[in-house]
């Protein structure tokens, strides 16, 4: 029997309500896009998430006008590390700060101050990035310390707009892990790591697993959207979390690449591997989909490109990403290869100028054209990913023959065909929508509708493309040229 879910999906950018039909297949309707945006007010950059939330009701509403059939449930993913804060009587006391705002700046070696770096990763297994919760924890503790002595109740993004739905508390797991306060092996908050740091403990709610009944929505809200008597589902609350449950892979030797703003490429294992060595390479150790641990690094992505395409919107120039595309194709290769995770490129005012100065800083050729900078973005994502994997690989001990991409970036043909030239892998493309397709089928587990993650990836009925290696010798020298950039 047919069965209708309703996908909520924030990301850094936009946000969508999606809704999820399941039978023998699982096909996705958008019902809602919205845009969201980092917004500068007094010393600080916020989420609106006032607006997030009734753009959120607008698409539930839109949602339930859609299906045939009555809903089944709600689950909601977002990016990870950012979150609210209630108070006793349950008020959300300030708009959530954005993980780019750089109130961040040189706080992570005041923690090591305290907490040695060593002893933080045995815990957590989570990569080292100035945004991570514990950081931005310590500067409100530093910057504003009676907001947080006000604060009774800590919850991630996802958390909190299932607050907002349902009134419920809950920390859900996937998200969770991205805090760097959970133990990656325990799965629990640790404790230990919260007196040192001066961060309070209490405020932090008891984790539940991806897969659970949370609740009804409010009855205003039922009222508001016309969605009577439907579940709120503890989904993956990690947007990466539901695109790797939604990886259309079988069999072993396969890594993912989750591709958008962010890229985050990986493997998927049963327990974390923290070593010396992970910790150098600051590979990271996340919650998924049944107790699994996404082992994954962190690639800046897209966001490369979208910040020249602002600048370019900025002097009135106007393109599209096919324009852009094309002309990088027609660009000179290997002319310019920037490492896509110096910290230059996080939040920079003028993202051509950072990458221009990035350029000039290493001795190369300063990109000036539209294609030229849009080529060595690709050429650097591609040869940034073949680092990770390279990683990867001397880590656990295995190959990879297989790299999946999904995600938006996985409709870019020409950086499908340059990340196979790079890593030598065959890659498989698809689905472009695997965030919100695997927050459908995590509901749908819980609904008993689908068995297990690996039943869902059957169901999924994207189809895939398939680029193979070429020009590998070309790509294999640029590699070698590149590593000294790759390893600072």
């Amino acid at each position: 029997m047919k069965r209708n879910y309703i996908a909520i999906d924030l990301g850094a950018g936009s946000g969508r309500v999606m809704l999820g039909t399941v039978n023998e297949t699982v096909e996705l309707q958008e019902c809602h896009r919205f845009v969201n945006e980092q917004i500068k007010a007094g010393s600080y950059y916020y989420w609106d998430i006032l607006r997030l939330f009734q753009e959120i009701k607008t698409g539930l509403r839109k949602a339930k006008q859609m299906a045939d059939t009555p809903v089944s449930g709600i689950g909601v993913d977002t990016w990870g590390v950012d979150f609210g804060l209630l108070d006793s009587n349950g008020m959300l006391l300030s708009n959530p700060v954005c993980y780019r705002d750089p109130r961040t700046d040189g706080i992570m070696e005041k923690a090591f101050e305290r907490l040695s770096e060593k002893s933080i990763y045995e815990s957590t297994g989570l990569q080292f990035i100035q945004f991570n919760t514990m950081f931005q924890l310590m500067s409100m503790s530093r910057e504003n310390p009676q907001l947080l002595k006000t604060a009774d109740t800590l919850l991630m993004m996802p958390d909190l707009i299932n607050y907002l739905l349902t009134g419920e508390i809950a920390a859900e797991y996937t998200i969770a892990s991205t805090t760097q306060l959970l133990n990656a092996k325990t799965r629990t908050w640790d404790e230990s790591l919260f007196q040192p740091l001066g961060l309070p403990f209490h405020i932090m709610p008891e984790i539940t697993l991806p897969g659970n009944i949370l609740g009804r929505l409010l009855p205003d809200i039922q009222t508001e959207t016309g969605l009577h008597g439907v579940d709120v589902i503890n989904t993956s609350g990690h947007d990466t979390a539901c695109a790797v449950a939604a990886v259309p892979a079988s069999g072993k030797n396969w890594a993912y690449l989750s591709s958008g703003t962010w890229s985050l490429i990986g493997i998927e294992i049963s327990e974390p591997i923290i070593t010396d060595s992970s910790r150098a390479f600051n590979f990271t150790n996340e919650g998924g989909v049944n107790r699994k641990i996404r082992f994954l690094k962190n690639v800046m992505g897209m966001w490369l490109l979208e910040g020249c395409i602002r600048e370019w919107q900025k002097n009135g120039e106007s393109i599209s990403y096919e324009q852009l595309i094309k002309q990088a194709g027609s660009a000179a290769p290997f002319r310019s290869i920037i490492n896509p995770d110096d910290h230059s490129f996080l939040n920079p005012p003028n993202m051509i100028k950072a990458i221009q100065t990035y350029c000039r800083n290493t001795d190369q050729p300063v990109p000036q054209s539209k294609g030229a900078l849009t080529r060595s973005i690709f050429e650097s994502l591609a040869l940034r990913y073949r680092w990770a994997l390279t990683k990867i690989q001397e880590l656990r001990g295995t190959p990879i023959e297989t790299l999946h991409i999904v995600g938006g970036g996985s409709k870019n043909d020409l950086l499908n065909q340059f990340t196979a030239n790079a890593t030598g892998c065959q890659v498989l493309t698809g689905p472009a929508e695997a965030t919100a397709t695997g927050n459908v089928l995590v509901q749908a587990i819980a609904g008993n509708d689908i068995s297990s993650v690996e039943e869902g990836r059957k169901k999924i009925s994207a189809t895939l493309q398939t680029f193979t290696p070429e020009k590998t010798n070309e790509w294999d020298r640029a590699f070698e040229q590149a590593v000294p950039l790759l390893n600072a």
